[in-house]
Protein backbone atom coordinates (compact mmCIF):
# COMPACT_ATOMS: atom_id res chain seq x y z
CA UNK A 1 0.00 0.00 0.00
CA UNK A 2 1.72 3.44 -0.80
CA UNK A 3 0.37 6.52 0.49
CA UNK A 4 1.27 10.26 0.57
CA UNK A 5 1.77 11.71 4.19
CA UNK A 6 2.25 15.27 4.54
CA UNK A 7 4.85 15.64 1.51
CA UNK A 8 6.48 12.27 2.24
CA UNK A 9 6.26 9.21 -0.02
CA UNK A 10 6.08 6.18 1.69
CA UNK A 11 5.82 2.32 0.57
CA UNK A 12 5.05 -0.56 2.37
CA UNK A 13 4.74 -3.30 -0.23
CA UNK A 14 5.77 -6.53 1.41
CA UNK A 15 4.77 -9.65 0.13
CA UNK A 16 5.63 -12.43 2.52
CA UNK A 17 4.33 -14.83 0.16
CA UNK A 18 6.45 -14.85 -2.72
CA UNK A 19 9.94 -15.34 -0.73
CA UNK A 20 11.30 -18.45 -0.65
CA UNK A 21 12.89 -17.30 2.80
CA UNK A 22 11.71 -17.96 6.01
CA UNK A 23 12.86 -14.55 7.49
CA UNK A 24 10.96 -11.19 7.14
CA UNK A 25 11.47 -9.09 3.75
CA UNK A 26 12.48 -5.59 3.90
CA UNK A 27 10.51 -2.98 3.97
CA UNK A 28 10.97 -0.26 1.74
CA UNK A 29 12.38 2.94 2.81
CA UNK A 30 9.43 5.36 4.77
CA UNK A 31 10.69 8.20 3.27
CA UNK A 32 13.36 9.13 0.70
CA UNK A 33 14.47 12.20 2.55
CA UNK A 34 13.95 11.25 6.17
CA UNK A 35 14.71 13.44 9.32
CA UNK A 36 17.16 11.23 11.91
CA UNK A 37 17.49 12.27 15.48
CA UNK A 38 21.49 12.58 16.64
CA UNK A 39 23.07 12.20 20.54
CA UNK A 40 26.48 12.57 20.11
CA UNK A 41 28.83 12.06 23.19
CA UNK A 42 32.04 14.02 24.22
CA UNK A 43 34.97 11.86 24.89
CA UNK A 44 35.31 10.81 28.48
CA UNK A 45 31.86 12.67 29.02
CA UNK A 46 34.44 15.63 29.94
CA UNK A 47 32.25 18.65 30.49
CA UNK A 48 32.94 20.40 26.86
CA UNK A 49 29.86 21.80 24.92
CA UNK A 50 28.07 24.09 27.17
CA UNK A 51 30.40 26.67 26.47
CA UNK A 52 29.84 29.80 23.99
CA UNK A 53 33.03 28.77 22.04
CA UNK A 54 31.42 25.40 21.05
CA UNK A 55 28.28 26.84 20.40
CA UNK A 56 29.79 29.33 17.95
CA UNK A 57 31.93 26.33 16.32
CA UNK A 58 29.34 23.78 16.11
CA UNK A 59 26.41 25.91 14.65
CA UNK A 60 29.37 27.26 11.83
CA UNK A 61 29.98 23.71 11.26
CA UNK A 62 26.74 22.43 10.78
CA UNK A 63 25.60 25.85 8.49
CA UNK A 64 28.12 25.06 6.57
CA UNK A 65 27.40 21.25 5.96
CA UNK A 66 24.14 22.04 3.95
CA UNK A 67 26.28 23.41 1.15
CA UNK A 68 29.27 21.14 1.42
CA UNK A 69 27.94 17.41 2.77
CA UNK A 70 23.90 17.66 1.52
CA UNK A 71 23.09 17.66 5.17
CA UNK A 72 20.44 20.32 6.89
CA UNK A 73 20.52 20.36 10.73
CA UNK A 74 17.58 21.75 11.84
CA UNK A 75 16.71 22.26 15.90
CA UNK A 76 20.04 21.89 18.09
CA UNK A 77 21.08 21.68 21.88
CA UNK A 78 24.59 21.12 23.53
CA UNK A 79 24.61 19.94 26.94
CA UNK A 80 27.84 20.17 28.84
CA UNK A 81 28.53 16.62 27.61
CA UNK A 82 26.77 15.88 25.02
CA UNK A 83 25.04 16.75 21.82
CA UNK A 84 21.54 15.96 20.35
CA UNK A 85 20.19 17.32 17.10
CA UNK A 86 17.86 17.04 13.78
CA UNK A 87 19.42 16.33 10.52
CA UNK A 88 18.25 15.63 7.06
CA UNK A 89 20.51 14.67 4.16
CA UNK A 90 19.43 15.50 0.81
CA UNK A 91 19.39 13.10 -2.27
CA UNK A 92 23.43 13.77 -3.11
CA UNK A 93 24.20 14.37 0.59
CA UNK A 94 27.46 11.90 2.13
CA UNK A 95 26.94 8.88 3.83
CA UNK A 96 25.65 9.75 7.80
CA UNK A 97 29.15 7.80 8.94
CA UNK A 98 30.85 10.14 6.28
CA UNK A 99 29.45 13.08 7.01
CA UNK A 100 29.44 12.82 11.18
CA UNK A 101 33.44 11.78 10.84
CA UNK A 102 33.58 15.25 9.18
CA UNK A 103 31.95 17.61 11.19
CA UNK A 104 33.04 15.78 14.32
CA UNK A 105 37.20 16.25 12.76
CA UNK A 106 36.29 19.94 11.93
CA UNK A 107 34.24 21.10 15.08
CA UNK A 108 37.33 18.93 17.54
CA UNK A 109 40.13 20.51 15.56
CA UNK A 110 38.60 24.45 16.01
CA UNK A 111 37.50 23.44 19.84
CA UNK A 112 40.52 21.73 21.02
CA UNK A 113 42.75 24.76 20.17
CA UNK A 114 40.32 27.15 21.13
CA UNK A 115 39.71 25.74 24.21
CA UNK A 116 42.95 24.10 25.17
CA UNK A 117 42.12 20.88 25.84
CA UNK A 118 43.92 17.61 24.34
CA UNK A 119 42.97 14.09 23.73
CA UNK A 120 40.11 13.32 21.41
CA UNK A 121 37.06 15.00 21.88
CA UNK A 122 34.15 12.82 20.89
CA UNK A 123 33.39 9.15 21.42
CA UNK A 124 34.12 7.48 18.39
CA UNK A 125 30.69 6.24 18.25
CA UNK A 126 27.07 7.84 17.93
CA UNK A 127 23.13 7.50 18.28
CA UNK A 128 21.33 7.89 15.49
CA UNK A 129 17.07 7.18 15.36
CA UNK A 130 15.09 7.80 11.77
CA UNK A 131 11.81 9.58 12.98
CA UNK A 132 8.98 8.96 11.62
CA UNK A 133 7.04 11.94 11.34
CA UNK A 134 6.14 15.24 12.74
CA UNK A 135 4.83 13.72 16.10
CA UNK A 136 7.89 11.94 16.45
CA UNK A 137 9.72 14.70 15.48
CA UNK A 138 8.13 17.03 18.35
CA UNK A 139 8.21 13.94 21.35
CA UNK A 140 12.15 13.97 20.89
CA UNK A 141 12.32 17.54 20.99
CA UNK A 142 10.11 18.05 24.26
CA UNK A 143 12.59 15.55 25.58
CA UNK A 144 15.96 17.11 24.43
CA UNK A 145 15.19 20.55 25.30
CA UNK A 146 14.02 19.48 28.96
CA UNK A 147 17.28 18.04 29.50
CA UNK A 148 19.09 21.47 30.82
CA UNK A 149 16.62 21.57 33.22
CA UNK A 150 16.51 17.84 34.56
CA UNK A 151 20.49 18.40 34.81
CA UNK A 152 19.04 21.75 37.14
CA UNK A 153 20.92 23.89 35.24
CA UNK A 154 18.46 26.33 34.58
CA UNK A 155 14.51 26.73 35.24
CA UNK A 156 12.92 26.66 31.75
CA UNK A 157 13.87 25.07 28.48
CA UNK A 158 13.99 28.62 26.70
CA UNK A 159 16.69 29.88 29.26
CA UNK A 160 19.67 27.18 27.85
CA UNK A 161 21.28 29.38 25.87
CA UNK A 162 23.42 26.46 23.97
CA UNK A 163 20.24 25.82 21.58
CA UNK A 164 18.88 26.79 18.11
CA UNK A 165 17.38 26.03 15.01
CA UNK A 166 19.60 26.13 11.63
CA UNK A 167 16.47 25.06 9.15
CA UNK A 168 13.31 24.52 9.71
CA UNK A 169 12.75 20.48 8.79
CA UNK A 170 9.01 19.60 7.52
CA UNK A 171 7.43 16.53 7.43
Amino acid sequence: MEFLDAGIERSFNVDMSESPYKHLAHLSPFASEPVVFFTVVAARRRSVFAHADAHEILRGVWERSAQRNGWWVGDYLLMPDHVHFFARASRTADAMKKWVQMWKSVSARLLLKRQWLDGPLWQAEYFDRYLRNGENYAEKWAYVEANPVRAGLVGKPEDWPYRGRIHLLRF
